[in-house]
């Protein structure tokens, strides 16, 4: 099937949810370097793209990464990438947009940019006539460096009030007369990050230890926030059954998370919590049900969401059903089990992250095994059958003991299943390797040698399956340690992807034996044509470090990620995040 019927069927399925603006002089073509499924799954890209759609004067388009097959055609044939709805070159756009919520979907943009027939480099690109390349959402809040060589501009924070204000300076800018002038107009947004004007330099060790600017001001980039999401409605804005979420009408519940997970990026890059009104939460739900039966609240924890159980219980006296995307078991209340299991949930999430007391004082979950149990026996008692218990492997401070005491719990709550005679369908464990995150309290830390993580899944896989109805679902560690290399690398990262970029296209899919021939080279020339991606994944970058993310000011002070990395240490937990009065971390 060609690139333009495929695109056509999918749009003539598509039900647009809001009023289209009319267009404008000003093209800009929203990217989710994904395919179709995944996009369309995505309440972020949504709302960026309906951002740019109501900005005066601005004519929106859309595209998103070739299905595998059309994307093998379109390489051999020579066919260039169009955009969504106009079938037009992505390089006629004066503004290509990426959205990227997750650092993976990094060497998907270079693919983009080259099926759209687009220089890769900024330098490349430089003085020619292509579109302006800029890039947000919330893997660049976090580190953009890996793509820093291939993106002109990065939107740091969240968009509803940045991107306008983006908008406006381009207009203002783009006659500027030169390329340099330009950017340093649209460098003043707040928020805005023009790499162009950063010079990474490092020691013989390849360590980072300076970044030289030459534009205005400190060089320090703000990332931007949204005090009041009740300012701004997030919800789905265009229903597909090819979505991968296709039978639910999404709704955003907050940003952010009061827990402070050590490992959990969203916990910190989005501080301090913000919360919609139950009120608000509610009616919008009430609204999806008239498009969808199952409405899907999204945030980092769902459970603490102040009036949930109320909107679960409206959701259901509706006739629909409330899917959370995840719940902290000791904030699972009698009333919200009940509501859930009224509306038909028949499958529940909950996130112990890890087996044992002791780990999980190491990550701050402040979550007991008796909090885990008791909310478990609570909603298998209302009638939810399934059960998914996520976890992780490979923490700072764990050993092997950690990791059995997560069957050790699940064996648990199969126990007390049976003993209240209640009925249980499966049991998943999902377990996923720690990746650590920029501004976290593990981002010192590595990532656990891939060696040891397949023991440890090797060890848990052997006393599930003693247990019966329990299913191990585990991530590889591979692609864990790709994960890592693109979450902490810096901007030479770019060099490694640049060369699986290459790779991937005389063998698709296949990134592995290219990172390994990377690592053998690193290993026998010194300094290697690139760098060893060990260097990013299996070192602990030291606390007086300069680490590539530090230009940005996240509000969060480092002292204070340090500190809590300390007591990770010793395994002391902190309370939750009290933003009327707590002003310890800088955010509030």
């Amino acid at each position: 099937m060609s690139q333009r019927k495929r695109a056509q069927e999918r749009l003539a399925r598509e039900r647009v949810l809001f009023q289209r603006h009319p267009g404008g002089d000003v093209a800009a073509c929203i990217v989710y370097p994904n395919v179709y499924p995944l996009a369309m799954a995505n309440l972020g890209f949504q709302a960026i793209y309906r951002i740019f759609d109501a900005a005066p004067g601005v004519a929106a388009d859309r595209a998103y990464l070739p299905d595998d097959d059309e994307r093998q055609r379109m390489e051999t044939r020579g066919e260039m990438l169009l955009s969504f709805e106009q079938g037009r070159p992505l390089s006629d756009f004066d503004i290509v947009a990426f959205s990227i919520s997750f650092e993976t979907d990094y060497l998907n943009l270079l693919s983009i940019l080259a099926l759209a027939g687009i220089p890769l480099t900024r330098q490349e690109r430089r003085g020619q006539n292509y579109p302006l390349i800029i890039a947000g959402g919330s893997a660049i809040f976090l580190n953009p460096e890996p793509i820093a060589d291939f993106v002109d501009l990065f939107l740091i924070g969240e968009g509803e009030e940045m991107v306008p204000e983006f908008l406006a300076a381009w207009r203002s800018a783009r006659n500027s007369g030169s390329p340099d002038r330009m950017m340093t107009e649209l460098a003043r947004v707040e928020g805005a990050y023009v790499p162009e004007f950063y010079a990474p330099a490092y020691d013989v060790a390849g360590k980072l230890i300076e970044v030289k600017y030459r534009g205005e001001g400190s060089g320090r980039v703000k990332r931007r926030l949204i005090q009041n999401l009740n300012r701004f409605q997030t919800n789905s804005l265009i229903l597909t059954d090819e979505s991968v979420f296709g039978d639910m009408y999404l709704v955003e519940a907050s940003r952010g998370c009061q827990w402070g997970c050590r490992f959990c990026a969203a916990g910190f890059m989005y501080r301090p919590i913000r919360y919609r009104d139950p009120s608000e939460i509610t009616a919008q739900a009430l609204k999806g049900l008239e498009q969808r039966k199952v409405i899907g609240l999204v945030g980092a924890e769902m459970a603490s969401v102040p009036g949930v159980a109320a909107v679960a219980a409206a959701v259901a006296d509706a006739g629909g059903r409330l899917s959370p995307s995840s719940l902290k078991a000791d904030c699972i209340s009698p009333e919200l089990a009940a509501a859930l299991a009224r509306g038909g949930n028949r499958s529940v999430t909950i996130a112990p992250e890890a087996g044992s007391e002791r780990m999980r004082k190491v990550i701050n979950k402040n979550l007991t095994e008796a909090d885990i149990l008791r909310a478990a026996s609570m909603m298998i008692g209302e009638g939810v059958e399934n059960l998914k218990l996520y976890s992780m492997v490979g923490l700072p401070e764990e050993h092997d003991a950690d990791v059995e005491a997560l069957a050790l719990l699940t064996a648990r709550i199969l126990d007390r299943a049976r003993a209240s005679k209640s009925r249980i369908g499966r049991v998943t464990v999902s377990l996923n390797p720690f990746v650590p995150k920029p501004w976290t309290p593990f981002q010192w830390d590595p990532m656990e040698d891939a060696k040891v993580i397949k023991h440890k899944v090797g060890l848990l896989r052997s006393m599930l399956a003693a247990l019966g109805k329990v299913q191990l679902d585990a991530e590889s560690p591979r692609e864990a340690y790709f994960q890592t290399l693109v979450s902490r690398g810096d901007r030479r990262v770019g060099g490694i992807l640049l060369r699986l970029h290459r790779e991937r296209r005389r063998e698709p899919g296949e990134i592995w034996q290219t990172l390994r021939e990377i690592q053998r080279e690193a290993v026998r020339a010194k300094p290697g044509p690139l760098p060893n991606p060990d260097f990013f994944v299996y070192r602990a970058y030291g606390h007086n470090e300069l680490l590539p993310w530090d230009f940005i000011d996240h509000s969060v002070d480092k002292w204070f990620l340090l500190s809590e990395r300390k007591k990770a240490h010793y395994e002391h937990q902190t309370k939750p995040c009290d933003v009327t009065r707590c002003k310890v971390c800088g955010a509030c």
